[in-house]
């Protein structure tokens, strides 16, 4: 097979990639693109950033861009990372490295010239392309350009060490064989994955909830959390889940009823559906308040028995995930179609209505409307003269 370089593309013409590209630049001596840009762009895929090496130290890319008048941030260049912001897009640089000690959670790096030295620190051979900004032509040190033709999924060198330098590429692993891989697993890094599992207890609860919410933000990651599932590789980290039955029902109505991904109703796919447990694990993961409350809410809607009172009480979108999530395969089509295009109606009733009727002001105003409230949504959001009846029964 002949040199293989990058499909032309209109990210390549950027003038804002070129810009950084010339004051980085020395002659011949450019810095490469290097990474996810390189292995989409492959594969056809859209690209989203451009990442960029080179063997120039940190203090020089700092210095060559603010001398071409380009905004450069030291986002991280204790690890040899700085962003060059051209035209008000960002594009991360980074200086060849080499490790000269890992413990699992973090590198210690120093920097480096050599091409090959800095792939072979990168993770899987798919994300050790790199290429010319301005042939195209692609430099592929491990076999990541046969790798990702035949969708295999590979560690660089020795899984095991891969992942004793870092214990999230056994999460990494598993997103990119959802992402990139065939229903084949590597028989090497799937058992380095296995053996190593009880070392995910080290990372911070962040890393690992990133990870695994981007794995079931994907398509279709089924395949992925099924060998998760058969290695006891959540066993350390979430041992809830036990199975993927309610995930495989879920994705299956999420493409029947057009709905995107969403890594949160996957979640609690993967989950007991129990109030309890959802918190829980939303405390362990460390995930945001509002994380926190869209999967309280959603388990909450399970035992609302009708949909649209589920999305009176906390919203269409809400509603629609745990109708997708828990009701029953003979009952979904008509819940769904209940709230789908219908606009939870607004309780036209405040205190000073009741007082205005003859109630007394107090905390009995509240009691009264609340009571209102309730039997208006019982009866399914009736008009104004229900309403005035059902206010006439509480006055």
């Amino acid at each position: 097979m002949g040199p293989v370089t990058l499909p032309d593309a209109d990210w390549r013409r950027d003038p804002a990639l070129h810009a950084v590209v010339a004051a980085l630049s020395n002659g011949a001596n450019r810095p490469r693109i290097v990474g996810g840009a390189v292995r989409d762009s492959l594969l056809g895929r859209a690209v989203v950033d451009v990442d960029l090496a080179t063997p120039l130290r940190p203090e020089d890319v700092m210095r060559r861009l603010k001398a071409a008048g380009l905004k450069a941030v030291p986002t991280g260049v204790d690890h040899g990372t700085v962003t060059a912001v051209a035209e008000g897009r960002p594009f991360e640089v980074t200086t060849l490295r080499r490790d000269v000690s890992t413990d699992g959670r973090r590198a210690t790096v120093s920097f480096s010239d050599d091409w090959r030295e800095d792939a072979a620190r990168r993770d899987f051979t798919i994300n050790a392309l790199y290429a010319d900004p301005e042939t195209g032509a692609i430099t592929d040190y491990f076999g990541g350009l046969d790798d990702l033709a035949a969708q295999r999924l590979r560690f660089i060198g020795d899984p095991a060490a891969r992942i004793a330098e870092d214990h999230l590429r056994i999460l990494r692993y598993f997103r990119f064989l959802a992402r990139f891989g065939r229903s084949e697993l590597d028989t090497e890094a799937y058992g380095a994955c296995k053996a190593a599992a009880n070392s995910l207890k080290g990372l911070s609860r962040e890393r690992v909830a990133d990870e695994l919410l981007k794995l079931l933000a994907l398509a279709d990651p089924r395949f992925a959390v099924r060998a998760m599932l058969d290695g006891a590789i959540f066993a350390p980290i979430l041992p809830e889940v036990t199975s993927a039955d309610l995930l495989d029902r879920l994705i299956d109505r999420e493409q029947a009823h057009d709905t995107p991904p969403y890594a949160l109703r996957r979640l609690l796919a993967l989950l007991p559906a129990e109030t309890t447990v959802a918190v829980d694990v939303a405390a362990r993961l460390k995930l945001s308040r509002k994380q926190r409350e869209a999967m309280r809410d959603r388990i909450l809607c399970k035992a609302i028995l009708r949909p649209r009172h589920a999305a009176y009480a906390h919203g269409i979108e809400v509603a629609r995930d745990a109708l997708l999530l828990y009701a029953d395969d003979n009952a979904l089509e008509a819940a769904l179609a209940a709230v789908t295009g219908w606009t939870p109606p607004r309780f036209p009733l405040k205190g000073g209505d009741l007082i205005a009727r003859g109630l007394a002001p107090g905390p009995e105003v509240g009691r009264k409307l609340h009571a209102i409230q309730a039997r208006w949504v019982e009866e399914d959001f009736p008009g104004a003269d229900r309403l005035d009846a059902l206010v006439a029964e509480q006055l």
